[in-house]
């Protein structure tokens, strides 16, 4: 057997009778040769990890503004704890651990620069609309590979586009939506504390009480609940459509359910909508909104793959494709050398 094979047959044999194996996948959107090596999970993953876009994620803001110290988060620090906690909870529940992570490391290829505020300035200015978990499917199906796309399975682009606001028709996909939250709560929390925005004691005792007054503690309290609780049948009363896809899911405690909303309100109330945190965002987004009006209007200087995007799905996804795909860097490069005056030099 193959050492493929051989993996697709430990799946049968170990995954639990929920998980999605990946000898079952629907396939990809283009017909490819199998891999000797590795499952088409484990390839995806691959594929993702080797992509431009995912590189890139390392000089795009999470919360903080291009943060000067070293140790806070970017979008790759941050895809990295994602796959992390998606991990341990599939391992743990006997689910396609293999089919998390690669959700979990392309769930955010899509992101713009400077965060969620470059992401309302595009979702301004597009007729469209901009979503990055939309664009982040666009990225593996379209623009990455030189607008070949990465060509994944369909299980790992579902979860993908439904990691923000949906169910995805996996649990593994489902557990990520979990991750993503879990993680960035939480990290948010320790770059805060690491600002001087917030300290540990600010957070409501009972949360703390529930949930551990650390990091490790929260996590693991939050971790450990999904995992006690176990595979359950959805409730009828539950605000997600049933269907046959959706006929089980993963929850926490009621207990632990209840400080995990709070401590989430607790952090848009103390970080995401605090002013001191915010005070460089109007900037980033007017920065934003220059460079689309710009592209806009001068189509001719987008790079020409961007330029062969246009003609194919119009101006606007096209200069929306190019500016998601800068890092906080180069576009206040790209800021300064198109609307910054040069000092005049003669040698």
């Amino acid at each position: 057997m193959l050492p493929r094979e051989q993996y697709e047959l430990f799946e049968k044999q170990m995954l639990c009778e929920y998980a999605c194996l990946s000898s079952n996948s629907k396939g990809r959107l283009y017909p490819k040769e199998k891999c000797s090596m590795r499952t088409d999970f484990q390839r995806d993953r691959d594929r993702i990890i080797h992509c431009n876009s995912f590189r890139r994620l390392k000089h795009k803001t999470q919360v903080f503004l291009s943060p000067a110290g070293d140790h806070y988060r970017t979008r790759l620090t941050h895809t990295l704890e994602v796959s992390q906690i998606a991990r341990t909870i599939t391992r743990a529940m006997r689910l396609n651990e293999d089919l998390a992570e690669a959700i979990a490391m392309g769930h955010d290829l899509g992101h713009t620069p400077f965060g969620h505020a470059g992401e309302r300035a595009l979702n301004q200015l597009s007729p469209d609309g901009f979503h990055h978990y939309e664009q982040s499917l666009r990225v593996v199906d379209i623009l990455e590979n030189d607008g070949k796309g990465l060509n994944l399975t369909a299980e790992v682009r579902d979860g993908i586009l439904k990691h923000t606001n949906q169910v995805a028709d996996t649990l593994e996909g489902y557990i990520v939506r979990f991750a993503d939250v879990i993680a960035y709560i939480n990290h948010d929390i320790d770059d805060s504390i690491r600002a001087g925005i917030i300290s540990e004691e600010d957070i409501p005792s009972w949360i703390t009480k529930v949930l551990g007054h650390s990091k490790s503690e929260r996590i693991t309290a939050l971790v450990s609940s999904l995992v006690e609780n176990g595979i359950v049948p959805v409730e009828q009363n539950e605000e997600d459509e049933i269907t046959d896809t959706h006929k089980y899911t993963v929850k926490m405690s009621d207990e632990v359910d209840k400080a995990y909303k709070a401590l989430h309100r607790f952090m848009f109330d103390s970080v995401y909508t605090n002013p001191k945190c915010k005070s460089e965002e109007s900037k980033a987004q007017e920065m934003i909104a220059r460079l689309y009006d710009y592209y806009v209007n001068h189509l001719e200087k987008l790079p020409a793959m961007y330029i062969n995007l246009a003609y194919h799905y119009g101006i606007d996804k096209a200069v929306c494709d190019y500016i998601s795909g800068m890092t906080d860097s180069f576009a206040i490069q790209t800021f300064k050398h198109l609307f910054i005056p040069e000092g005049w030099n003669i040698y």
